[in-house]
């Protein structure tokens, strides 16, 4: 198993080897692969109060540290999609953008606004590295918990946040299947518990109409069911909506 430590860096060789050599974090959501040589295309969320022109250079001034993350994004040969404010418009803005992930910037753990974050992915998850100035690890249980697959703090060189984004995208499609997997177990035992109760109805249907025990019952289901080569639970469907026709 892999930990949650929120080392990204230190994570990636446990998680290396979930990641598909021909797949990205936005093809991951959707189950689409693209070719490896094709750039990750990230989308910045900051926690600003105002967000940067890309274009403006005088705007970088009043934001170094996001400047420098950007900067180091692009040396590590990401195609930034663009910066975004984690407002709410947010949903719109990532839908029109489809970046393959989205870097948080924060100065703090910034709970609230990483739960946004994840809640205007829940349609199309994607996956989510926080990079903040702080190292507690409070924070960091609380960013893995809502949503958060790596938690960098700010000073990464740019030769180490490929490791970085591969880790996350590897972790991410890791619990995108385990969640389906779990998904499936729920509704596999949700329909066992709904053909258990259809076939005690038709067993107490049987009891009450023909002065039957319950043992005597369920055989009869059973019998019939490998007569007609059908499941006891669809016999009792049966049973029950003969009775319901004609009473």
């Amino acid at each position: 198993m892999c930990g949650n430590d929120g080392n990204a860096v230190t994570m990636a060789g446990c998680y290396a080897r979930h990641l598909p050599a021909k797949s990205t974090g936005a093809q991951l959501a959707s189950g689409r692969g693209v070719p490896h040589s094709t750039p990750l295309r990230l989308a910045v969320i900051t926690m600003a109060a105002n967000v940067p022109d890309l274009s403006d250079d005088d705007g970088w001034a009043e934001a170094l540290r996001l400047r420098d993350l950007v900067r180091g994004l692009r040396e590590g040969g990401y195609e930034i999609a663009g910066v975004l404010g984690a407002d709410a418009q947010l949903p719109e803005k990532l839908g029109a953008l489809a970046p393959d992930v989205l870097i948080v910037d924060a100065e703090s753990g910034a709970r609230d606004a990483i739960e946004h974050v994840v809640w205007a992915t829940q349609d199309a998850p994607r996956p989510i590295v926080l990079f903040t100035e702080e190292h507690d690890p409070a924070h960091v249980r609380e960013a893995m918990a809502v949503g958060v697959v790596a938690y960098v703090v700010a000073g990464l060189a740019p030769e180490r946040v490929r490791p970085v984004i591969d880790v996350a995208i590897a972790r991410f499609e890791h619990e995108q299947v385990l969640r389906g997997e779990l998904a499936a177990a729920r509704s596999q035992l949700a329909s066992k518990a709904a053909e258990r109760e259809v076939v005690d109805r038709a067993k107490a249907l049987l009891m009450q109409r023909h002065g039957l025990a319950e043992p005597q019952a369920y055989a009869r289901l059973r019998s019939t069911a490998m007569n007609q080569s059908l499941s006891i639970a669809e016999v009792s469907r049966r049973l029950l909506d003969m009775a319901a026709l004609f009473g």
